[in-house]
């Protein structure tokens, strides 16, 4: 398998530079200290240099029971994301929703929302369904690259630490559906981890592919392992999606929230 990494596609040229202008001047610090949180992660990928890849409905399925907890230090987040859905949003699309930490703030503000939850596990949603079995909720286990979301549908479509698993060619596609799917006004709310630097993003695209080549993973078959982008990439894919109206940006604990209006 040759590696070939994303940022090398994108560095070059005037396009570029007036990408990183836009990006610099939205002022979101990713992370505060870029030399100590790369130590560490270096560290940490020597540490776990032997661990296998898990494909990822079985990775969340193991651990289903601490998942909630593990995940509550982004409780500020959902919170956050809660806040950014549309006033008048009648339709939301989650694309891998889990066991929905982010819907319970959602309808805790909107009970009449209704959603769809497309995920990859069988278990988070069944855990998602058991919490809301009261709401207007319809849940499909679903490859969401695959899965068709339908045109002008959903006022608004969200996304929390989900898509940062996947590489730019798989998001590229993703990121125009989900324009097409949304109505005139509506919104896509993201919120996800983002590399710090170029280094991250190169380095964890590095591992990952030495990693599917030392264990022999299928093409196709979806493992858990970070693969994020840098802000300024994320931004490039979702504009040659058509988003061009970045309405909001910040980052809480690590998830960096965009909110791109079509």
């Amino acid at each position: 398998m040759r590696i070939k990494f994303y940022t090398a596609n994108l560095c070059l040229g005037a396009k570029s530079q007036v990408m990183k202008g836009m990006v610099d001047k939205m002022k979101v610090v990713i992370r505060e200290n870029i030399e100590k949180y790369m130590q560490d992660l270096k560290k940490w990928l020597e540490e776990n240099k032997d661990a296998d890849l898990e494909e990822m409905d079985k990775f969340f399925s193991d651990r289903i029971r601490a998942y909630e907890e593990h995940m509550s230090i982004w409780k500020s987040a959902y919170q956050k994301f809660a806040e950014l859905i549309p006033p008048k949003c009648e339709m939301l699309l989650d694309l891998g929703c889990g066991t929905g930490l982010e819907l319970d703030e959602v309808w805790a503000k909107n009970p009449d929302i209704s959603v769809l939850g497309v995920d990859l596990c069988q278990d988070m949603l069944d855990k998602l369904v058991e919490k809301h079995s009261d709401k207007k909720l319809e849940t499909v286990c679903a490859d969401y690259f695959q899965y068709e979301f339908g045109k002008e549908r959903w006022d608004a479509v969200i996304s929390f630490e989900s898509l940062h698993h996947f590489m730019p060619q798989e998001k590229k596609k993703l990121y125009k559906k989900i324009f097409e799917c949304l109505k005139s006004d509506g919104k896509f709310i993201l919120g996800d981890y983002i590399a710090c630097c170029d280094e991250e993003e190169e380095l964890l695209q590095k591992v990952y592919f030495e990693k599917r080549k030392k264990y022999a993973v299928p093409e196709g078959v979806f493992v858990h392992f970070d693969i994020p982008l840098t802000l300024q990439h994320e931004v490039e894919l979702l504009k040659k999606a058509g988003f061009h109206n970045i309405e909001h940006v910040e980052s809480i604990d690590g998830a960096t929230i965009l909110v791109l209006k079509k």
